[in-house]
């Protein structure tokens, strides 16, 4: 398991760093325009998965964390959200290179935003819950970005890994 968390951990941040790339090419009107989204735009989208990303890290390291609402608008220009999305995929790979097995598999009790809960569950869970968040709004932002631009760059997991050698072998095939 930690293997493959730190495997996602790298593969986040190289997701959020191609995504942010071709957003960045973006007009302000495209980026902040309402396109129907859960969270209605790339800049609701993109600023939800900081706010939940603080949230849950905060949670992992046995601390409330921040209160902002799930929709809140936390960076209010595109180079504050882009800046803060590197300090938090930087923050989430130092987090996983300091687990072991018995922290992954030991509970964490926490208190839910949305509805007042309070939870218990292992930490190996709740980080695959952030890893599988984290595609799941990353892949709506991919979808806007497609719809706006007609492409978007390919995020797939298997992409990365054969760009980067991790966990896989890749022979040319003889002509």
């Amino acid at each position: 398991m930690l293997e493959t968390f730190a495997l996602l951990a790298d593969y986040n941040a190289w997701a959020n760093g191609r995504l942010y790339e071709a957003v960045a090419a973006l007009s302000e009107a495209d980026y902040r325009a309402d396109h129907g989204a859960f969270f209605r735009s790339l800049e609701g989208t993109l600023n939800h998965l900081v706010v939940t990303d603080r949230v849950w890290l905060a949670r992992f390291q046995g601390e409330q964390g921040p209160r902002d609402p799930l929709d809140a608008i936390v960076c209010p220009t595109f180079e504050a959200l882009r800046a803060a999305r590197a300090v938090e995929d930087a923050r989430l790979i130092a987090f996983v290179a300091g687990l072991d097995a018995d922290t992954i598999a030991a509970t964490i009790r926490y208190r839910t935003l949305s509805t007042p809960m309070i939870i218990e569950q292992r930490l190996g869970d709740t980080i695959a819950h952030l890893f599988n968040h984290q595609t799941h709004h990353r892949g709506q932002a991919h979808a806007l970005l497609t719809r706006i631009t007609g492409e978007a760059p390919s995020l797939d997991l298997l992409v990365f890994q054969r760009l980067t050698g991790r966990g896989v072998r890749v022979e040319p095939v003889p002509a």
